[in-house]
């Protein structure tokens, strides 16, 4: 055998034995999958370009139903960490209401939380969760607990909508809940299904018209579906925070819709009625309806976490009072005051 044929062999074997080394060594866990996304052109047409999906994207896809609609919870160390070391957290009540609610504990299939510090992000995962890190420009800046209408508060307000509006710009619907939200009953059986309506969103008070602008809104607990309209709507959103100084985005966009966004956009929006979908500023007056319990109008984590078990307790006592007794257990319900939530609006101080 002449040396040409000698050095042809010898090349061939060095590339087949680097194949097999690739092969081997390829690990599906790291791979990068692939996905397309629209680009638009100038000339009004629209091109596939393929791009790798992110970590966001795989959080996203593994949470969501097959129509891409999902649950959003954002958590910071302040969340999942208690007070003085006294338990729960508010995150465990968040999710202690999920397993106490009625056809609530499927849904946490479909929960992202998403963990503003890593304190947070270990907690989740800890709970074998679908969780997702959202790293800030500054590290960890929103790891601490950011009291109500604080500077910290306002621009953390400002980072969840940011991250929301990539939400939508990818596609996917969703319920946004505060974890300081209980679930005591599966709220998409409440939310309508009208496809004409792109937003549906709580309020603090309820007028009485499911669709009248006139209703305060509370932007805790939503749902909304990613089109067109909705992108619009974020994006108009989260620019105004630019001549907005020293408001939070809950009244930035309740001006909004003053001053007739939705109307504008063509965005149909049904305002919650707080008999299904209750909180600590206006109470659902019929526990046999109620789905969500907020602990909005109060200014502290702790004050929070302290209602809250009373209202997981009030909660438990007519679920036992109903399974017990043939007589109509709501006719003697009522639940407890919000004392400590009443009383964190009195000597605290924002930075």
């Amino acid at each position: 055998m002449d040396y040409s044929k000698k050095s042809s062999i010898a090349i061939l074997s060095l590339f087949l034995l680097t194949l097999l080394l690739t092969l081997f060594s390829w690990n599906p866990l790291t791979y990068k999958l692939m996905t397309s996304f629209p680009q638009k052109h100038s000339s009004n047409t629209t091109t596939l370009i393929t791009v790798p999906k992110d970590e966001l994207q795989i959080a996203l896809d593994k949470a969501s139903l097959p129509n891409k609609t999902l649950i959003i919870a954002i958590i910071n160390k302040a969340y999942v960490e208690p007070h003085q070391d006294e338990y729960p957290t508010m995150f465990d009540l968040f999710l202690e209401g999920f397993w106490a609610g009625e056809e609530t504990r499927p849904l946490v299939n479909n929960l992202l939380v998403v963990a503003m510090d890593e304190t947070a992000y270990k907690r989740c995962l800890f709970r074998r969760l679908n969780c997702y890190r959202l790293v800030a420009d500054g590290g960890d800046e929103f790891s601490g607990e950011k009291i109500y209408m604080s500077g910290e508060f306002i621009e953390m307000m400002w980072r969840r909508t940011l991250f929301l509006l990539e939400v939508l710009k990818r596609g996917h619907n969703f319920i946004f809940t505060d974890t300081d939200v209980l679930w005591l009953r599966n709220p998409f059986k409440k939310i309508s299904n009208n496809e004409t309506i792109d937003f549906q969103i709580s309020t603090d008070v309820f007028n009485g018209n499911s669709f009248s602008e006139n209703n305060l809104i509370n932007t805790g607990f939503y749902f909304i579906k990613s089109n067109n309209k909705t992108i619009s709507l974020f994006e108009t959103w989260y620019d105004k925070r630019k001549n907005s100084t020293g408001m939070k985005e809950q009244d930035v966009l309740k001006n909004l819709v003053l001053e007739g966004v939705f109307g504008h956009l063509g965005l149909r929006t049904r305002f919650l009625d707080t008999i299904y979908f209750s909180g600590f500023c206006s109470e659902s007056k019929d526990v046999r309806l109620v789905a969500t319990v907020h602990a909005n109008c109060c200014r502290t984590i702790r004050a929070k976490v302290v209602d809250l078990k009373t209202v997981l307790r009030d909660w438990k006592r007519f679920k036992n009072r109903e399974r017990s007794s043939t007589v109509d257990g709501t006719k003697r319900f009522r639940w407890s005051r919000h004392v400590s939530c009443i009383n964190s609006w009195h000597n605290v101080t924002l930075h």
